[in-house]
């Protein structure tokens, strides 16, 4: 909703006036606001737009999480590197059911940028595998399969990693 440097500003003009509130002796006040200062800092480092998208994308809406992410107007200036990272990944998975080249394209802009969690680092990789199978690049698959499997540290992946590994064999 409001600009990454906006929520700066209004944090710190917050945490300034907490610190009014501290000298006047209004102790209750200013840790208050020293509160409410934060919830600006979370949203500079976790958009609300996009948490708004992953809460859409967890109910399987794709449909909704495109609206939300519609919602952010210029990505590189409203988002920062790792916002903008998911911004893509969120995209690439949305795209991943309609148009494979286009999501290939997101999905590796996502891991240029950066992705936070290597769970979905281990899952954009994945899904970039898939792609490169569907497209007929065993090597380049095999490669994107090793690296998912070295980050799905949680074993969340390995249903889905062995059964492309049984489909890589078929090619």
């Amino acid at each position: 909703m409001f600009n990454k440097n906006i929520k700066l500003v209004i944090a710190g003009l917050i945490i300034a006036y907490a610190v009014y509130q501290f000298v006047e002796g209004n102790i209750g006040n200013g840790i208050f606001l020293l509160l409410f200062s934060l919830i600006f800092i979370f949203l500079y480092f976790r958009n609300e737009l996009i948490l708004l998208a992953f809460l859409r994308m967890r109910k399987q809406d794709l449909e909704g999480t495109r609206k939300w992410l519609d919602k952010i107007k210029n990505p590189e200036a409203a988002l920062i590197k790792k916002q903008q990272g998911y911004y893509n990944y969120l995209h690439g998975i949305i795209l991943s059911q309609k148009n494979l080249t286009q999501a290939e394209k997101y999905f590796k802009k996502a891991l240029k940028l950066g992705l936070t969690m290597d769970y979905d680092t281990a899952m954009a990789k994945l899904s970039l595998a898939g792609i490169a199978m569907q497209k007929r690049r065993k090597r380049e698959a095999t490669t994107l399969l090793k690296e998912a499997k070295k980050l799905d540290k949680n074993n969340m992946l390995t249903e889905q990693i062995k059964m492309m590994q049984q489909q890589m064999k078929k090619i």
